[in-house]
C-alpha cells in the first residue's frame, strides 16, 4: 500500500487497493489456536447446537477430541483477511467454494497461505473482482480446508 501524498499519515492495518496486488501474489496469515471458547460462542450464535459439538465425548463421533464447524475455522481465517488485507477496501464477497479436507479441534492451531488468482478491474467505479485461493493448515502443515474466495475490491482514490 501506497502512503497517501497529502502528507498525511497512512492508516494502519488498511486494506489493499486492487492496484496494490497481482496475479500470482502470496501472502500468509498469522496463526490461531482454536479454544474451547471459541466453540462455545460460536455455536451459541450460530445455533450449530449439533451434539457432536456441544457434548463433551460425544460417543458416536469419528472425531478425537472436540471438534469444531468448519464454518468457524473459516471464519477465523476470513478474520485475519479482513484485518489485513481487505480492511476498508473490501466491498463484496461475490463468490465462494469451499472443500473440507480434515477436522480442526479445540486445541489446534491454524493458519492460511492466501495467492491472488485473479484479477480484473471492472468498466466503472474504479473497482476490481478479486479471486484468490486460500489454503488452511493446522500445527502439522496438513491442509484442513481449502477456498476460492471472489470478491469485489476498491481502487485507490483519484486512480
Amino acid at each position: 500500500m501506497t502512503a497517501p501524498s497529502s502528507g498525511e499519515p497512512t492508516i494502519l492495518g488498511h486494506g489493499f487497493f486492487w492496484q496494490d496486488i497481482s496475479v500470482g501474489q502470496k501472502f500468509r496469515t498469522f496463526r490461531r489456536t482454536v479454544t474451547e471458547t471459541d466453540l462455545v460462542n460460536f455455536i451459541s450464535t450460530t445455533g450449530m447446537l449439533e451434539a457432536i459439538f456441544i457434548e463433551e465425548g460425544y460417543e458416536l463421533g469419528a472425531i478425537k477430541g472436540r471438534p469444531v464447524p468448519a464454518a468457524l475455522t473459516y471464519s477465523l481465517i476470513e478474520g485475519f483477511i479482513l484485518q489485513s488485507m481487505i480492511q476498508g477496501t473490501g466491498l463484496a464477497m461475490l463468490e465462494l467454494h469451499k472443500k473440507i479436507l480434515g477436522p480442526v479441534v479445540v486445541g489446534d492451531t491454524v493458519r492460511a497461505e492466501i495467492e491472488v488468482t485473479a484479477l480484473r478491474p471492472t468498466s466503472k467505479n474504479n473497482r476490481a473482482i478479486v479471486t484468490s485461493r486460500i489454503d488452511v493448515y493446522n500445527q502439522r502443515d496438513e491442509m484442513v480446508m481449502t477456498y476460492t474466495a471472489t470478491r469485489m475490491l476498491a481502487g485507490r482514490p483519484g486512480a
